[in-house]
């Protein structure tokens, strides 16, 4: 009988043993879920005091940057735009300007070789020799 006695006693100290190492494992899960929910508790806190106002004006600033973009992009169409309109404004002033002088100067350039000519014209008429007088004229 003394047997059964000791394991009885032994088999009591396990099951002792046993059931607090269980309300031990408890324990420590209870208190890393404390743990757990504390350390939430303050990434969301520092999240709410530090991230967020940061978040916000960095919003703010992507908001004022897509504006400027969109300011900077229509700026620039439209100083394309007046580009090209000048440069085809300067293309057609150069043509009107290149076709109304090349009519005046042709017109300046067929007077000059009008007078040229006749000028030409009078002073070989008076280098000429006359014709000889016929008997009739020396008479």
């Amino acid at each position: 009988m003394g047997d059964l006695h000791t394991t009885n006693v032994a088999l009591i100290v396990m099951a002792v043993v046993s059931v607090l190492e269980a309300l031990v494992l408890i324990g420590i899960a209870v208190g890393g879920l404390m743990v757990y929910r504390r350390i939430m508790q303050l990434v969301n806190d520092l999240e709410d005091r530090q991230i967020a106002p940061v978040r916000a004006k960095v919003d703010a600033i992507l908001g004022d940057v897509r504006t400027l973009t969109a300011r900077v992009s229509e700026d620039a169409e439209r100083v394309d735009q007046a580009i090209h309109g000048t440069i085809n404004r300067v293309d057609d002033t150069a043509e009107h300007l290149k076709s109304t002088v090349r009519e005046k100067v042709s017109y300046v350039a067929g007077v000059i070789r009008g007078v040229r000519a006749a000028i030409v014209s009078l002073l070989h008429t008076e280098h000429r020799p006359k014709p000889p007088a016929t008997a009739a004229g020396r008479l």
